[in-house]
């Protein structure tokens, strides 16, 4: 019996592309591979694209990805992945060298579980510094995201505008401003 080598690609958002990681995973010698835009925070049974994956593996297949982040994010999650294919005579070789279970059997249950506690530490560092960063700029009165609020003098620029029989197109030239926050303030104006 030939082994399979079956691909996994995951991106957390949709203007993220799978392009590059098919592509690695193809030059890996993937003929058939599994790929989805969801979440980190979906658990691994709510992904319908690894299920699909994991189901179609048989004994002596192997699992590629690009890295172990793609599987799982959590330590815990990534073992119990791992372990069950494991148990069913699969291999996982991530493309990023750090884990292939076929060529390091004997130290495999041991790289498992020290990568992904170290991709889990990661992530637990980015969220907090992210939160530093938001508390940071909520102290000093920066910018936390979002629309910048347009001016009351500016709002009230568009308003004498159009009070004058200006066009949104006329208003827009003069003020520099997007059509939708043109309309959103005279429409708010008129509400009053």
């Amino acid at each position: 019996m030939t082994s399979r080598s079956i691909g996994y690609s995951r991106k957390s958002t949709s203007s993220q592309t799978n392009d590059p990681d098919v592509e690695a995973l193809k030059a890996n010698g993937c003929h058939q591979i599994f790929q989805e835009k969801i979440s980190s925070r979906v658990k691994a049974k709510d992904r319908p694209e690894l299920q699909a994956a994991l189901n179609c593996l048989i004994e002596g297949d192997c699992l590629v990805v690009t890295s172990l982040s793609r599987l799982a994010r959590t330590q815990s999650e990534c073992i119990e992945i791992l372990h069950s294919l494991q148990e069913r005579g699969i291999f996982i070789k991530s493309i990023d060298g750090l884990l292939d279970t076929q060529a390091n059997s004997k130290l495999a249950p041991l790289m498992i579980g020290l990568l992904t506690g170290l991709n889990e530490i990661e992530r637990d560092l980015i969220r907090e510094r992210t939160q530093d960063s938001i508390n940071h700029r909520r102290k000093t009165g920066g910018n936390l995201g979002g629309r910048p609020k347009t001016s009351d003098k500016r709002a009230d620029l568009v308003l004498s505008l159009r009070d004058q029989g200006d066009s949104y197109r006329t208003i827009r030239d003069k003020t520099q401003m997007g059509y939708s926050t043109i309309r959103r303030i005279i429409v708010a104006a008129d509400k009053v």
